[in-house]
């Protein structure tokens, strides 16, 4: 493959992971998840216990194609500074890795809430606060994967930026986001009551610009095969 085919892979992969995971980590938990009342979500898991599933199903699609998406980041911006390309992708590797660990805190949610002989020793309600407390930690771990995200993307920008075959004001726009995610995590762990979901929006907006360009706009190969 040349770097104009791993952009456009590059553009596709993008837009199945913001798909998948728009489904699996906002759509799908919306409709089922009842900000600080337990026995309403509890009650919403299982009387929509497909859904749940399909929502940790979404994000395995979603985390197959991140990884994939590391790969390609890595041969299109190789040309630029290999080291720098291949530490993207093992940031983004472990961001991979670290939100999988995550998604099985919210797979587990539907083992507290079986009727399993194992669980008969917790009352309804406790089994209802203890499926909570997972989702919680889902979102928690959710938010320490934006870290080492953040940190992929703004190399992933710097690099963009300097490339000379890739537009500049994607470098710009990704390089932001991944400083707005690493902001995110920041408040998120030091002061929760500042950690604003409009820190999202930039990575929001670079992966709408990213996918449109990858797809529809060509890549300067011939600048690349310069750089290599």
């Amino acid at each position: 493959m040349n770097l104009r085919s791993y952009a456009r892979a590059a553009g596709v992969l993008l837009l199945l992971s913001a798909i998948f995971g728009g489904l699996g980590e906002a759509y799908i938990p919306s409709k089922l998840i009842v900000a600080g009342n337990a026995a309403a979500t509890a009650s919403n898991i299982r009387a929509s216990d497909f859904l749940f599933r399909l929502g940790f199903a979404t994000y395995l699609v979603e985390g197959i194609c991140d990884v994939a998406v590391a790969l390609v980041f890595y041969v299109l911006l190789r040309p630029v500074r290999k080291e720098l390309a291949l530490l993207s992708a093992f940031f983004g590797l472990v961001s991979t890795a670290t939100f999988a660990v995550c998604e099985f805190f919210y797979l587990a949610v539907l083992l507290v809430l079986k009727d399993a002989a194992y669980m008969q020793s917790f009352s309804p309600d406790q089994r209802n606060t203890l499926a909570m407390l997972l989702l919680k930690a889902y979102g928690l771990g959710g938010g320490a994967f934006l870290a080492f995200y953040g940190c992929a993307s703004l190399i992933r920008g710097y690099l963009m930026f300097r490339s000379g075959y890739l537009p500049k004001f994607l470098g710009i726009l990704l390089a932001l986001a991944g400083a707005c995610f690493v902001v995110k995590t920041a408040t998120l762990v030091l002061a929760p009551a500042y950690s604003s979901d409009i820190l999202l929006l930039p990575m929001f907006l670079a992966i709408l610009a990213m996918t449109f360009w990858f797809l529809f706009r060509p890549v300067d190969a011939s600048t690349a095969q310069v750089l290599l």
